[in-house]
C-alpha cells in the first residue's frame, strides 16, 4: 500500500512538469508557426512524445497496462538520383540534410499521434486532479483508472498498426528480393567459374580427339579417357550447384532428415535431437536447411569446432532451431560470417536470430520461425470449456423435439386438419394460439442448431475451420 502511494505522490508530482512542458510547447509552437520559427517544431514534437514515453512506462510498471506507441513509422533516409542529387518535391540538393529534414517535418505534422499526445499533455492534469480522491482513498485502483485514460489518447490506433505493418512487408520484400538476388549471383557465379569452364575443356578436349583420331589412335584414347573423367567430375558439381539451389533430399523426405543428412556429410561430429511431428511448407523447410547448412559451415570453417548440436523443436505453431558448437566463438554478424545473410532468408517469414557467441566459445545460435506450422495440429489453439462442450452437446441432442415433432410435423397436421393431436403441444391449445406456436417451434429449433454451430466456431475460429473443412473433395473419393 505504501509503495501504491509513493507511485500517487510522483504521478501528482509530475504535474509541475507537465504545466512547465504545456507552457514551453506553447511558446515554441506560437513561434514556429505565427513568427515563421519552423525549426522549433520538431525539438517540441520530441520533447511531448518523451513524457508521453515515460507515462506509458510508468502505467506498465505501475498499473500492469500497456500502451503501444501509436506513432507511424519514420520516414527512409533520402536515396540520391542516378545524378547524385537529392530531391525534395521539386528541388534538388547536393546533400540529404535538407530533404531528410523535410521529411521528417511532414512526418511529425501529418502523424495523428503528434497532436493526440499534445491533447493529452494539456488535459492530463486536469484528469489528475479530478481523479484526486480516488487516487488518495484507492491508490491502486486510481492508478488502473488513470491508466485507462493514459490508454484512451497514447495508445496506437488501428492507422498507425496498419502503417507498422505495411512499413515491415516493405522491409521484408525488399529483404527477400536482395537474398534472391544474391542467389541468383551465387548460383551464376558457380556455373560461370566451375561447370562451365569445365564444359569447354571437354570440348576442346574433344576437338584434339577428332585431329588426333586418324593419326594416334593412341593419343586420342587417352584424351578421351581424360574427356570421361572431366565430365564425371562437371556432373558432380553440376549435382553440388543443384543441392545448393534445392537438395533433393529435402524435397523428397523433408527437413528433419535433410538436416541429418547435413551432419552426416560436415566434417566435423554433429548430433541432431529432431521433435518435428509434420513437414513445415516448402519454403520454410529451405530457408530453414540453408540457415542450418551456413551454421554449420561457419563453425568448421571459422569457429575451429569439433562439435555440433543442432535441436529442432516446436512450440505450438512456431518452429525453433537451436545450433551450438564449441568452436572459438566471437562470432558478429558484421565481419561477414554468413549470419547477415541467415537473418535476410528468416525476415521473410519474420523469424528472428539470437546469437550468443562468447570469445572462446561456445556458440549458441537460436532461430525461431512464428507461425510457420499448420496450426490444427499445433496443439496451442484454446480447447472449448467442459461447460460450453457439455452445452453444445445438449443443444445437437434436443434441438430435434422443437424443431421437428413440435413445430414442422405439427404444422403438417394442422395445415391438413388431421385430427390426430397425439403428443403434439400446439394442437392441444386455443384455435388462435396453434399458428403462433407451431411457429416458435420451429423458430427455437433453428436457434438451437445455430447455437450449437456458433459457440464453438465463436471460441475459436481457426480451430473451427480447421476440424469442418474436409481433407478431400467428396468427388475425388
Amino acid at each position: 500500500m505504501l509503495r501504491k502511494y509513493g507511485q500517487v505522490m510522483a504521478l501528482l508530482l509530475l504535474i509541475a512538469v507537465q504545466v512547465a512542458a504545456i507552457l514551453l510547447s506553447a511558446a515554441m509552437f506560437v513561434l514556429a508557426f505565427g513568427l515563421g520559427a519552423v525549426p522549433l517544431f520538431p525539438p517540441q514534437v520530441r520533447m511531448v512524445r518523451a513524457l508521453a514515453e515515460q507515462n506509458r512506462r510508468l502505467m506498465r510498471r505501475w498499473a500492469d497496462v500497456a500502451i503501444e506507441a501509436p506513432y507511424l513509422p519514420k520516414p527512409p533516409p533520402p536515396v540520391p538520383q542516378s545524378d547524385g542529387m537529392y530531391r525534395s518535391d521539386r528541388t534538388l540538393y547536393k546533400t540529404p540534410r535538407i530533404p531528410a529534414w523535410n521529411d521528417r517535418w511532414k512526418w511529425m505534422i501529418t502523424d495523428p499521434g503528434t497532436w493526440r499526445d499534445d491533447l493529452w499533455l494539456v488535459l492530463d492534469p486536469l484528469v489528475k486532479v479530478g481523479l484526486l480522491p480516488i487516487l488518495l482513498l484507492l491508490p491502486g485502483r486510481g492508478l488502473r483508472v488513470y491508466a485507462v485514460w493514459s490508454r484512451l489518447l497514447l495508445d496506437a490506433t488501428a492507422a498507425s498498426r496498419l502503417a507498422g505493418q505495411v512499413t515491415h512487408l516493405q522491409k521484408v520484400r525488399t529483404l527477400a528480393v536482395d537474398s534472391q538476388a544474391a542467389e541468383m549471383r551465387r548460383i551464376e557465379r558457380d556455373l560461370h567459374d566451375g561447370t562451365q569452364a569445365r564444359l569447354v575443356a571437354i570440348g576442346m578436349t574433344l576437338g584434339a580427339v577428332e585431329q588426333l583420331v586418324d593419326t594416334d589412335p593412341a593419343a586420342a584414347k587417352a584424351l578421351l579417357t581424360k574427356a570421361r573423367e572431366a565430365s564425371a567430375e562437371t556432373l558432380t558439381e553440376l549435382r553440388t550447384v543443384i543441392r545448393g539451389i534445392h537438395p533433393p533430399v529435402l524435397a523428397e523426405r523433408g527437413f528433419a532428415d535433410a538436416v541429418r543428412a547435413l551432419a552426416m556429410d560436415s566434417p566435423i561430429r554433429v548430433t541432431v535431437d529432431v521433435d518435428l511431428p509434420h513437414r513445415p511448407e516448402a519454403p520454410v523447410e529451405a530457408a530453414a536447411y540453408f540457415a542450418v547448412s551456413e551454421l554449420l559451415s561457419n563453425a568448421a570453417r571459422h569457429g575451429e569446432a569439433t562439435n555440433a548440436a543442432i535441436d529442432i523443436s516446436t512450440k505450438g505453431a512456431d518452429l525453433r532451431i537451436t545450433v551450438t558448437d564449441d568452436g572459438l566463438g566471437g562470432a558478429d554478424p558484421s565481419k561477414g560470417s554468413g549470419l547477415a545473410g541467415i537473418e535476410r532468408r528468416l525476415a521473410a517469414f519474420d523469424g528472428v536470430l539470437v546469437l550468443h557467441s562468447p570469445p572462446g566459445g561456445p556458440t549458441t545460435v537460436i532461430m525461431e520461425l512464428p507461425r510457420v506450422l499448420p496450426e490444427h495440429w499445433a496443439g496451442n489453439l484454446p480447447k472449448l470449456p467442459r461447460w460450453k462442450a457439455a452445452l453444445v452437446g445438449l443443444l445437437w441432442v434436443t434441438a430435434w423435439c422443437p424443431m421437428f415433432p413440435q413445430g414442422i410435423v405439427a404444422g403438417v397436421f394442422k395445415t391438413f386438419d388431421i385430427e390426430e393431436k397425439t403428443w403434439f403441444l400446439a394442437l392441444y391449445l386455443p384455435q388462435p394460439w396453434q399458428w403462433p406456436t407451431i411457429l416458435a417451434m420451429i423458430a427455437i429449433g433453428i436457434t438451437m442448431y445455430v447455437l450449437a454451430i456458433r459457440i464453438p466456431a465463436c471460441h475459436d475460429s481457426s480451430r473451427w475451420w480447421a476440424e469442418v473443412t474436409p481433407r478431400r473433395l467428396w468427388f475425388r473419393r
